[in-house]
């Protein structure tokens, strides 16, 4: 999916509006590490209709999906964004809740997607999947776990008006973001930046920028099988090298170059019969440009 690179904002709000805005968003999109490090959303463009899960080092995650599909990594966008804003408001000291009302057109502006009717369209679908999946996770958050499962949004809706010819023109979006993120962003503060570039690539690239940049690792390897698990791929695994090999020949991926190594068969561990790829391990490297950066640069964002 491309997307077009964020355009400049000013900091200007509508008038006559009935609602505070929290929106225009002014600093960069940032994100929960826990939300960058693991798989909790779908890697398709429409809907997916299947449970996912994630068992590995004492993590695990389930995600159930709703009528209309479980949350897609594009879905994930609007979180981000929402994160965004909150955290914009705490580095200036203020106060927040778990309630957020922007507007679609800001939202649209910072992710660089178009301002069509059928983006307006998406939003309300993705709304519906965000408020509607339901997660259950061992991961604690703000020193607290939870039995039982959550959705990332406990609301979402669209305020509207009508012009004189009878046409909705959509107003606002309102949110709740839920308690896990919540407490997440306010109290662990575990809080990473995203390059600007992140909104234009496309399911796959994202998670394997997200691996590596939750890492902190100037140099992270591991297994393909290991790789695939983490970046949440449904598929069989010889599709998901070939993906990862489409992807290392690109380079697109930001601030890090993706390498696939093979390793060197033991003839004894031959089958007998058939056929059997050579492992491979799959290497994300920061580039130079990006090994000088400070930590509040590089690092966890400093928040409060």
């Amino acid at each position: 999916m491309t997307r077009k690179p964020p355009a400049p904002r000013t900091p200007t709000r509508p008038q006559g509006d009935l609602f505070r805005l929290d929106s225009p968003l002014t600093a960069e999109i940032r994100g929960e590490r826990s939300l960058m490090a693991f798989p909790f959303f779908a890697l398709a463009k429409n809907a997916w209709m299947k449970p996912l899960t994630y068992q590995a080092n004492n993590v695990t995650i389930e995600v159930r999906p709703s009528a209309s599909g479980v949350a897609t990594i594009y879905d994930k966008e609007i979180v981000l964004y929402i994160a965004s804003l909150m955290l914009a408001k705490i580095e200036v000291g203020e106060s927040v809740t778990q309630d957020f009302v922007f507007t679609a057109h800001d939202l649209f502006t910072v992710t660089g997607a178009n301002h069509s009717a059928r983006s307006y369209g998406r939003l309300s679908e993705a709304l519906e999947r965000l408020q509607g999946t339901q997660i259950k996770t061992n991961i604690e958050a703000g020193g607290e776990g939870e039995e039982g499962f959550f959705s990332w949004l406990s609301e979402a809706k669209l305020h509207y008006s009508r012009t004189r010819g009878g046409e909705r023109r959509l107003k606002a979006v309102k949110v709740r973001l839920c308690d896990w993120l919540f407490r997440a962003i306010l109290l662990d503060r575990h809080v990473l930046d995203y390059a600007a570039a992140y909104f234009q690539l496309g399911p796959i690239e994202r998670r394997i920028y997200e691996v590596a940049r939750s890492s902190g690792e100037e140099r992270l390897e591991t297994d393909l099988a290991t790789f695939r698990l983490q970046i949440g791929y449904q598929n069989p695994l010889p599709n998901f090298r070939n993906a990862l090999k489409q992807i290392a020949a690109a380079d697109s991926i930001p601030d890090y170059r993706l390498e696939l190594i093979e390793q060197a068969m033991d003839e004894s561990d031959a089958p007998r019969r058939g056929r059997r790829s050579a492992p491979v391990q799959v290497v994300l490297t920061r580039r130079p440009a990006q090994l000088g950066r400070s930590d509040s640069e590089a690092g966890e964002s400093p928040v409060g």
